[in-house]
């Protein structure tokens, strides 16, 4: 029987009840991981996915943990450690957008969309950080956009946010690589989720004309880029924001 990639392993996810998040924290559980994810406030999802990891022999912890709270997220982590008894692994992939024009743009959509999207990461990395030093190892990976690198027009929040985490990615993989610390970043770009489902057959033929491979990936995909970013095939890799975009950043 095949080793699985993680066993052993303990891992955190934030926002991890619905689309990339949900695909994320499967994909780990299934790999032997046990994993703590975050949600805000759909408690049932949250309870949904804690069933179907318990099927699967696994031992959920779903934290509800709004990402922009910096206590909070301290708190998480020593939930964590208290109940698994350590943490190897970080997946930042909390997020949300408000799209829209510059000049329709509220102080608030810029805030909020910032405040979760890059402190977010900065709170819960922040968080972890001292316990991977001081045990010399961990992983974290953040879940970016290429939007960050190639960015839409009426998404100034959303795309500087994004750019916000490559950077943080690249400067903290410098920081902690002798401390056997790995941080990688993934870029999706247009992925079915229940976000993309919302787009009219216009909008959707529009953007899937601007992929060469003319599709939409899939929260599967992201998850399986994820999991080799986490594992021991990737360890001469960090610092890296990973494109997983069918070209579109070409």
């Amino acid at each position: 029987m095949k080793k699985k990639l993680l066993l052993d392993k303990v891992a955190i996810v934030t926002g991890g009840t619905r689309g990339i998040g949900r695909a994320i924290v499967l994909a780990l559980c299934e790999e032997g991981a046990e994993c703590a994810f975050t949600y805000v406030s759909n408690r049932s999802s949250a309870e949904s996915l804690a069933e179907e990891i318990r099927r699967m022999g696994g031992r959920p912890l779903p934290v509800q943990l709004d990402v922009r709270d910096f206590e909070g997220a301290k708190t998480l982590v020593e939930r964590v450690k208290q109940e698994f008894g350590r943490l190897d692994i970080l997946v930042n992939n909390a997020g949300i957008t408000k799209d829209k024009s510059l000049m329709m743009m509220s102080k608030e959509d810029w805030s909020d969309v910032i405040d979760t999207n890059l402190t977010g990461v900065f709170n819960t990395t922040r968080a972890c950080i001292i316990t991977f030093l001081k045990q010399k190892s961990g992983n974290i990976v953040t879940i970016s956009s290429v939007s960050g690198i190639h960015p839409l027009p009426g998404q100034v929040n959303y795309a500087a946010a994004k750019a916000g985490v490559i950077g943080f990615t690249k400067s903290l993989a410098k920081e902690v690589a002798p401390y056997n610390i790995r941080v990688n970043a993934v870029a999706p770009g247009f992925v079915d989720t229940e976000m993309t489902s919302a787009f009219g057959e216009k909008t959707r033929g529009k953007f899937l004309n601007m992929i060469p491979l003319k599709r939409f990936g899939t929260a599967d995909e992201v998850a399986k880029t994820v999991l080799f970013l986490l594992g021991d095939e990737s360890q001469y890799i960090t610092g890296q924001a990973i494109q997983l975009d069918g070209g579109l950043g070409i």
